[in-house]
């Protein structure tokens, strides 16, 4: 495991420090989200744009393509001109998990886009609403109270197709149970109505689940590290609770289009790696769950690829797959 603690780039480290999009050019630069507002993505988004206005550029936007779990803010990336005045932001799982779980993936991981550079981690999180009872504390329990309603049993995460869908079906594999399973488009409806009560059970980021955990409207069972999180040291591990190899972090990071200038690529990842030098983007990443992480992009590169090459078999031994 990488050392988290080494920390996302705070753009107000290095003033201009991607002279080919500074604000000299005056022409805006774009962060692309594929996940509605609220969400974790689309909130480490606003952050890397508040910290780059007017160091990054004059103008800096966060732009939301919403849309087939995150799919059409790349392909947006892809047709992009590779000026660097485009970039995008989101998780890994777009990258290393949907290859295997889309027929007709618009767009090549390896080729079509640049991986940059990591800003951070997240483990997620299993947790449950107001529908199933209190008493649930544990996985286990989940799993007995599941059997005991099937017709209630199911399980929300943020996309079909991401790492929370596979985590949950690993565990519903696991466990021995089925789990109907219902995907929202993002983070932020989905655990509106875990909330809510519509739906039992949800995976998402751990982040996702922290704002709303003091207030008891949801219940974390555990998390999928091979350690537990610090955000929620009294929740144990998948693992530590019998269910092991289920494992999952993702790694949210900056991506150009194919073909920007190498130049232009070192330059932003220099900036990426600045982060340990600006405590309150640790700070603001840390309210959402995030530890920070950072590495150069062709070690980021690798790091996909061995993750895409990880999450080609559990794809498969879930059955999911889709022409959507």
């Amino acid at each position: 495991m990488m050392n988290r603690r080494l920390a996302l780039t705070s753009f107000a480290a290095l003033p201009l420090a991607l002279p080919a999009i500074s604000r000299a050019q005056g022409q805006p630069v774009r962060i692309l989200v594929g996940f509605p507002a609220g969400g974790s993505v689309d909130t480490t988004a606003r952050r890397i744009a508040e910290f780059g206005r007017g160091k990054l550029a004059d103008t800096l936007l966060v732009e939301q393509k919403v849309g087939a779990g995150g799919r059409l803010a790349i392909g947006a990336l892809k047709d992009a001109a590779p000026d660097g005045l485009t970039m995008l932001l989101g998780p890994s799982s777009m990258f290393t998990i949907y290859p295997h779980a889309y027929r007709k993936l618009a767009y090549n991981p390896a080729t079509d886009v640049i991986p940059v550079a990591p800003l951070a981690l997240s483990s997620c999180g299993f947790g449950v609403g107001p529908m199933v009872p209190a008493t649930v504390k544990t996985l286990q329990q989940f799993a007995d109270w599941a059997k005991a309603n099937p017709d209630k049993s199911a399980y929300a995460s943020p996309a079909a197709g991401a790492m929370p869908h596979f985590l949950g079906n690993q565990f519903e594999r696991a466990a021995g149970i089925k789990l109907m399973h219902v995907p929202y488009r993002g983070a932020a409806p989905g655990m509106q109505e875990l909330m809510g009560g519509q739906v039992a059970s949800g995976c998402f980021s751990i982040g996702d689940f922290l704002p709303h955990l003091a207030s008891g409207r949801v219940r974390l069972l555990g998390v999928t590290d091979k350690a537990r999180s610090r955000f929620a040291p009294d929740v144990p591990t998948f693992e530590e609770q019998g269910f092991k190899g289920i494992v999952g972090v993702e790694s949210y990071g900056l991506f150009l289009p194919a073909k920007t200038p190498q130049a232009t690529v070192d330059r932003l990842a220099d900036v990426a790696r600045a982060a340990v030098r600006e405590p309150s983007v640790v700070e603001a990443l840390a309210k959402l769950g995030f530890e920070p992480l950072s590495m150069p992009p062709v070690d980021y590169a690798k790091r996909l690829a061995a993750e895409r090459d990880y999450w080609g078999p559990v794809v498969k031994a879930s059955g999911f797959s889709s022409d959507d």
